[in-house]
């Protein structure tokens, strides 16, 4: 546990580093669209809290950096984020109030927010596959546990995985990203046997252990032991108009799996131990730090470029995260301000103060509450009261 504790630096520097990138992009769109359309900006904050750094505009609009690097916000004049700001109007800012602006282009602001994150993971995600490109090989079955899923549904060692839920497999992690959130679910495969196709049926069962980077958590494993087919091993990098193809694609594909999982969870099909919050971000963050910056047998200048990419694809992630998670119908993220707007399109008039004071009060407190029950999850991921792990 000492030796975990100890690398806390690690930790925050790589949250901060990580959280910081995703949500200053995330606040900028909110900002850069508000401006387009006029609005008073009282205020842009990266962290929570006291301010470490603060200074003021000549827009009037005061610039911070706060203590505790766990997210941010831009706070327009006359907006109502948490309970205690609905009807409360900031003076000096220069611009229209938020409740000045029409309907469609406040509804604009709240989306400029996740529309930013998605942007900036398919750049990302863009750039690592023109620069760094990927490897991909096809996966067979190496070996098979026991009265395991795979063997109850029939698979054989050396059977080729080709397809799982008809999307197509060229790397383990191709197959893993499904599997892992299917536990208790019907997976359609299909392999190669002999040269021939064969349709499996398999049900991915949960067990908790330690994901690639070390992280103990609950996921779905069908129990076979993968392996790359000897000679079709390809690295490939993409031009620039490809890059930007399979970035989008992989952005969308990253959105998909992540409201795939959501849905599972909310249906009570995955635990809520599968959601990552800032903890998870952090300490995914340093255990990619530990394990790239141990191959000794690396060069210096390799371990410190591979960890340059592991950062971008773990950032790109973090961002769709985020993204996602802030259009969800709830008071106080974006996606509850679109039902607010959607109330007043619908009926011509603003929802009421008192309502919309007890709205954002009940989810500030059920987002506190998830707050505290996947943060819970996150420290007991890490290992910390298992010995050191990472």
């Amino acid at each position: 546990m000492l030796e975990l504790l100890a690398q806390g630096p690690i930790f925050l520097i790589c949250l901060a580093l990580l959280l910081g990138v995703v949500v200053i992009i995330h606040e900028l769109g909110h900002y850069y669209v508000g401006r387009y359309f006029g609005a008073a900006v009282e205020s842009f904050s990266v962290g929570f809290g006291a301010p470490i750094f603060e200074k003021k505009d000549k827009r009037g609009t005061r610039w911070r950096v706060n203590w505790i690097p766990l997210g941010g916000f831009v706070k327009f004049v006359g907006e109502g984020q948490m309970p205690g700001d609905v009807g409360k109007v900031e003076t000096g800012p220069v611009g229209k109030r938020y409740n000045e602006l029409g309907v469609g282009a406040r509804s604009l602001v709240s989306l400029g927010g996740p529309f930013a994150n998605f942007i900036l993971a398919v750049v990302l995600f863009s750039v690592f596959f023109g620069f760094r490109g990927i490897e991909q090989y096809d996966v067979y079955a190496y070996d098979l546990a026991a009265d395991s899923p795979a063997i109850e549904a029939g698979m054989q060692v050396g059977d080729v995985v080709q397809t799982v839920d008809g999307q197509r497999v060229r790397s383990y992690m191709d197959m893993t990203a499904i599997t892992t959130m299917s536990s208790g679910r019907n997976v359609a495969f299909t392999v190669l046997r002999d040269g021939e196709p064969v349709e499996l049926t398999i049900v991915p069962e949960r067990v908790v252990r330690a994901n690639p980077i070390g992280q103990v958590m609950p996921q779905g494993t069908i129990g076979m032991t993968p392996f790359f087919v000897q000679g079709s091993v390809e690295y490939k990098k993409f031009g620039p108009l490809g890059a930007v193809q399979k970035g989008s694609r992989e952005t969308y594909k990253t959105l998909q799996r992540t409201v795939f999982m959501l849905s599972r969870i909310v249906t009570g099909k995955e635990p809520i131990a599968l959601m990552s919050g800032p903890v998870a971000v952090g300490d995914a963050g340093r255990r990619i730090v530990n394990q790239t910056m141990a191959a000794t047998e690396v060069p210096l200048a390799d371990r410190w470029m591979a960890l340059l990419w592991s950062a971008v694809q773990l950032c790109a992630l973090v961002s769709v995260g985020i993204g996602f998670f802030n259009l969800l119908p709830l008071p106080v993220l974006d996606g509850g301000h679109l039902v607010f707007n959607a109330y007043e399109f619908v009926t011509g008039k603003t929802m009421p103060e008192k309502v919309q004071e007890m709205a954002l009060m009940a989810g500030l407190g059920l987002l506190l509450t998830m707050f505290v029950f996947i943060t819970w999850g996150d420290i007991l991921e890490t290992g910390l009261f298992n010995g050191p792990t990472g």
